[in-house]
């Protein structure tokens, strides 16, 4: 009998005395202690790539209910939309939770810009969110002005009154040799794993005595520009090759000063403009735009929805992310995204009928735009206080946040937020998908979103790394945020991810490991210890 028929016979009997005695080995990844259901990650694979609902929510919360403003009607309305499909799979508890004040709601209703002489040209632009509209269409003289200090607005008192305010030079454009898309290389990855090492940086500050900048000047520009009665400002957007970046320009407060109509124009078309006011000819432009304030209701929302847990249904999972957008796409990146990858990580999770120990909890936040504010509310409302750090008795039920706000690109990791004790556990549950490529932990922190609401009051809150594919380049915060830029692909795999690592969270023995609690800050007058 050969040496290798033995250790075969051997290996036989080993097993069968192991299951004999009564013992299941549970299957596991890697050489981790931390327990991993592979029949589970099956299940869930099996749902989410060959049923995925991910793009159909998507394009009914970009191509349906379009750019979703925290406090616009589309938002409202795409809200409701999600409650009624949330229900429809099962989930309980699902509502529009208020919370606020978060101030007035603004929509664009209509925007057209033409040049008319020296010759006619249609125009693009989009004006900014939060600023009025122009009253019907107007046309007039644009002229291109310098208005950085109070001297330029004392020698331009009296003159622009009814005009079109260029306020910017052309903005040299050039070619694009780079890819706009891209995935993170193995070695970006690795640097990315690496943890940094430097000097703790200093506070941060507005300038100093003989420092450049005035933080009074932009407020006094635009009420000499109220005063005069400017027809609009028009300025050169970020990006080129007809994406234009826009975001906010006026107040959510009613009460607080005016403004004037603000646009951010296509940069080619802007410079063209500049180009023949240079030539000291002559620019008409004609522009209607109509801009709607809604005060019928200053509270926000955040849309929650649950799967019920059995033996531990009073401890939570949470994931999350960002159901609002800016106006000049449809939101589609940031974050339709996001916010559909976790709408179809709880619908996959009801669907494969996988038994939940702990309760799963969804929340899609409004007002991250605007700082991050609707989970923040959230997260005091029901877990703690950050001006405190005094903890509800929720604060003690959360095993941990997860959040998705990267834009379309496959997850390839996570961010750890500094806390060590989760890198096993988290090895354990990548390793089923490290074929597609999720492999890199990273001990760094990584902000901008609303994991980071958790983090604060020391609950263990968790951002993935994503390729960024066109994120930063194209899409973020763009006209360019739309559905057609989203990777069909790349959003039923991070559904199926988050699904894999929520049910693992759901289910293990204990909470994931936490940071210790932050300390308050400091009140305004005493010395932080």
């Amino acid at each position: 009998m050969s040496s290798t028929t033995t250790r075969a016979r051997r290996s036989l009997a080993i097993a069968l005395a192991v299951l004999t005695a009564g013992f299941v080995l549970p299957p596991v990844a890697g050489q981790s202690q931390e327990p991993v259901d592979l029949q589970a990650i099956y299940r869930i694979k099996d749902e989410g790539f060959q049923r995925s609902k991910v793009m159909e929510i998507t394009s009914y919360l970009t191509d349906v209910y379009g750019p979703r403003l925290t406090g616009s009607p589309n938002i409202r309305a795409a809200g409701e939309w999600a409650v009624k499909q949330m229900q429809s799979w099962g989930l309980v508890n699902t509502t529009l939770e208020p919370w606020g004040p978060f101030g007035r709601g603004w929509t664009n209703d209509r925007f057209v810009a033409h040049m008319i002489a020296p010759t006619v040209a249609p125009l693009i632009g989009y004006p900014k969110a939060w600023t009025p509209g122009t009253k019907g269409p107007v046309r007039a003289e644009a002229v291109l002005v310098t208005l950085n200090t109070d001297r330029d607005l004392d020698n331009l008192r009296g003159t622009l009154k009814g005009k079109f305010i260029l306020t910017a030079p052309a903005r040299a454009v050039a070619a694009h040799f780079d890819p706009e898309g891209h995935r993170y290389t193995d070695q970006e990855l690795a640097d990315r794993a690496r943890q940094p090492i430097g000097p703790p940086q200093g506070r941060g500050g507005g300038p100093g005595r003989g420092g450049a900048g005035d933080a009074g000047f932009p407020a006094r520009r635009t009420a000499f520009l109220v005063s005069e009665g400017v027809a609009a400002t028009l300025e050169p957007g970020r990006g080129d090759g007809g994406t234009v970046f826009v975001q906010g320009g006026g107040s959510r407060n009613a009460s607080d000063p005016p403004t004037v109509p603000q646009i951010v124009m296509a940069v080619e078309h802007y410079n063209r403009l500049v180009r023949i006011l240079d030539k000291k000819m002559p620019v008409t432009l004609e522009l209607d735009v109509k801009n709607t304030f809604h005060d019928a209701d200053l509270n926000a929302f955040t849309l929650v929805s649950e799967i019920p847990g059995a033996d531990k249904a009073g401890e939570l999972v949470m994931i999350g992310a960002h159901f609002d957008s800016w106006h000049g796409g449809t939101g589609a990146t940031d974050n339709a995204a996001g916010s559909a990858v976790m709408m179809e990580a709880m619908r996959i999770l009801k669907a494969t009928g996988l038994r939940l120990r702990r309760t799963v909890r969804i929340g899609l936040w409004t007002g991250e735009e605007q700082g991050i504010l609707g989970s923040r509310a959230y997260v005091t409302r029901h877990f703690a206080d950050r001006q405190t750090m005094e903890p509800k008795p929720a604060h003690a039920t959360l095993s941990g946040y997860f959040n998705v706000d990267n834009g379309t690109g496959a997850i390839r990791g996570v961010y750890l937020q500094g806390n060590e004790a989760v890198t096993p556990i988290f090895d354990a549950w990548m390793a089923p998908f490290e074929n597609l490529k999720m492999s890199t932990l990273t001990i760094r922190n990584t902000g901008g979103t609303d994991h980071l609401s958790y983090d604060a009051v020391g609950l263990p809150g968790f951002q993935f790394i994503q390729d960024p594919v066109e994120y930063d380049s194209r899409t973020h915060h763009s006209s360019m945020d739309v559905y057609d830029r989203i990777q069909a692909a790349d959003m039923m795999q991070n559904a199926v991810i988050v699904a894999s690592f929520v049910y693992h969270a759901a289910n293990r023995d204990q909470l994931l490991p936490r940071k210790p609690m932050p300390r308050p800050p400091a009140r305004p007058g005493t010395q932080a210890r």
